[in-house]
Order: C-alpha cells, then structure tokens, then sequence
C-alpha cells in the first residue's frame, strides 16, 4: 500500500495503524516529519516502548532486529521497532531479514486485527533508485505495510509550499500580485534547502504576530540559505530562466562546486538536444528520441517545448561553443572568450538559456 505523503496525517489518525510503515526519501525535513507522525500515532495506541536499529556497516547483527520484532516488550503492552538504512543497501542479510520481517507483519495482520498488533515497525530509507524499488524486498515491505514515498519540493511548488507553512502557523503575506513576489522573494533566498526554509518560516512566526506579513518584514527577515544542484542547473536553463540560472552559477561557485562538473550539465543538455533533433530529421517520433536518449518527466517536457526553437545551425554553434568553454574549464584560452572558467560557465549558460526561451542571446 502506498500512502501520498499529503495523505498520511489523516491516514494515521482515522483508524488503527498497520504493523509496517516505509519512509523513503532524501528530503530530510519532510522524511523526519512523516516519521514522526507515525510515532506519535503510534504512542498515542499504546505503542509506548521504542528501540531503534541503525544498519552499518557487512556485519550489522540483523538477528537483533528480528529478535526485537519478536519478543514482547518488557515495559509496556506495545512496542515500536525502527529500522534506520542509511545507505539504501541492506545487503544479502538484510535483505532477507526484510522479508521476513514483512512476513510476519502480514501474518500479524491476518491473525488479528491491527488495533492489537503488539509490535509496529518503521522502516526508514533514503532516495531509492529504480533496481531497490523493483527487489524482492522492497516488494515485501510495499506488500506487507504502508510506504511513504518523500518527493522533493520543486522550485515551482516551493512558494506554494511556504504559502501553506506560514498558514499553519496563522500567517500570511499579501493578496494578489505582491504576495506572489513576496512568495518569489522568500523561495528564490531558501532554494534547495528545505530545512533551512522551514527555519525560516518559523522564525517568521516568532518575529512577527499572526496575520498578514508584508513584503519588507519578510526581506528583512529572511536570510539567504539557498543552496543549488548542479542537475538542477539544467531545468532552469532549458526554462530561460536567465535570473535564476545567474543565481545558481553564483551559488555553485561560492559552494566550491568543480567548474567541469557545472561544464558537464551544460554541454550535455546541449549534445541531447542535438542528438534529439537529428533523430526526429531522420523520421524518428520525438516521444521515441527521448526516450532513447533516457530524457523524461520535466525535462522531456522542457525539450518538447524548445527544440522547435532551434535550428541546426544555432544548434551547432552551441556545440561549438561548449567545447571552447570545456578547454577553458581545463586552463587554455580562447580568443573573444572570458578567461576565467566562471565566467564562461556563465556565457555559455545564458547563451543556451537566450536559445531557450529566455532574452535573445547567442553562442560564439
């Protein structure tokens, strides 16, 4: 059974939990946050004793774990045992210690009925990747309880997202227009860094009464604690979102990220739009390109939208472009080209992000 992470506040509290719940996802703030629901509805129906197991390492004793699940608590009626897998990888051992605990949580569940299960197990995980989700003990975990699947919040949901926060906590910012800029405001200062977000609203609420916040409480108050992914730097050229693009580059050079790394995002989007627009000249369908070019969600949308914008020849100039900048990036000079690798990098981005849909700009 799968659980929407929005869903799982009403789900624990509407009824008696099942014996299985697993958490798996990198966005730590909303991952802690889903967990602790669960605990607390799990304490609130008698599940007052808790031990925890942290996977580390070939030779964690997964026979510890088994033997927690088994025996009944010696303080209380019920207990809870948590499963924290850090690496995602529970290896042979506990691969099959998994299942076994799956197994006995449905065994649990057909003999009686889940209001009187003595023992809950929380497994906790991280990002999975597409071979974890698709193995057999995955399968027994998502089979046998509930799983929790924690989605990032992307940059186009995120003043949402804050909106619903400040909510929470009775506040609020302006209607229309400059609420929105407010919202742009404070999502364009916590980017990538949810915890620090959550921070940040919460400080909101400390600082300031309930009700509506203006624009200028809110710069005053909110610090910048963006941090960028390099990955995500490729979204937001294909965007043409020359500002936030400016930004990220900023970003990732103040965090110390390696220049061929951020060369590497750029001049692959660009060799895949390529690669891409000659396969639909041949005959190719588009939906078939991408997916032979293992291009999907947002940003086979971002290549339907652009690739009817270029040409072959802008196309080739981009190419042209990004191998200059590579030599950059690895200490030689180009005539008519930033010495510093920044700075190309920067060039380069905005004169794919211009090719994008942003400003008009070009690649020399």
């Amino acid at each position: 059974m799968q659980i929407a992470a929005a869903q799982l506040s009403a789900h624990v509290s509407k009824g008696p939990l099942r014996a299985l719940y697993t958490v798996h996802g990198d966005e730590a703030l909303l991952a802690g946050e889903a967990a602790d629901a669960i605990r607390a509805a799990a304490r609130a129906q008698g599940h007052t004793e808790r031990t925890v197991h942290t996977v580390q390492g070939a030779h964690f004793d997964w026979g510890a774990v088994l033997a927690a699940g088994a025996s009944l608590s010696l303080f209380a009626d019920k207990q809870l045992v948590e499963v924290r897998i850090p690496s995602g990888k529970p290896g042979k051992d506990g691969a099959a210690a998994l299942q076994q605990l799956a197994s006995s949580a449905t065994s649990s569940a057909a003999n009686s009925v889940a209001a009187d299960n003595s023992t809950l197990t929380l497994v906790l995980l991280p990002r999975l990747d597409k071979a974890a989700k698709s193995s057999a003990w995955f399968g027994a975990l998502q089979g046998a309880g509930a799983t929790v699947q924690i989605d990032p919040v992307e940059r186009t949901a995120l003043p949402q997202w804050i909106a619903q926060r400040l909510l929470a906590q009775s506040q609020r910012v302006q209607a229309g227009e400059e609420g929105q800029r407010t919202l742009a405001f404070f999502a364009d200062r916590v980017e990538g860094n949810l915890l620090a977000a959550h921070q940040e609203i919460t400080k909101l609420g400390l600082l300031y009464p309930e009700g509506e916040l203006s624009r200028e409480q809110v710069e005053a108050s909110v610090l910048n604690v963006a941090r960028y992914d390099v990955f995500k730097l490729s979204e937001a050229v294909l965007g043409g979102q020359r500002a936030r693009v400016q930004r990220m580059l900023d970003g990732l050079q103040a965090e110390g990220e390696a220049e061929v790394l951020v060369h590497y995002a750029l001049a692959e989007d660009i060799r895949a739009l390529k690669r891409v627009k000659d396969a639909v000249a041949a005959g190719k369908p588009l939906p078939m390109a991408l997916r032979e070019q293992r291009i999907w969600g947002l940003r086979e949308r971002l290549f339907e939208r652009v690739l009817p914008r270029l040409s072959d020849n802008h196309l080739n100039n981009l190419l042209h472009a990004a191998h200059q900048v590579d030599g950059i990036v690895k200490g030689l000079k180009h005539p008519g080209w930033p010495q510093q690798p920044w700075l190309a990098l920067h060039r380069l981005a905005q004169s794919l992000c211009g090719a994008c849909g942003g400003p008009s700009g070009q690649a020399r």
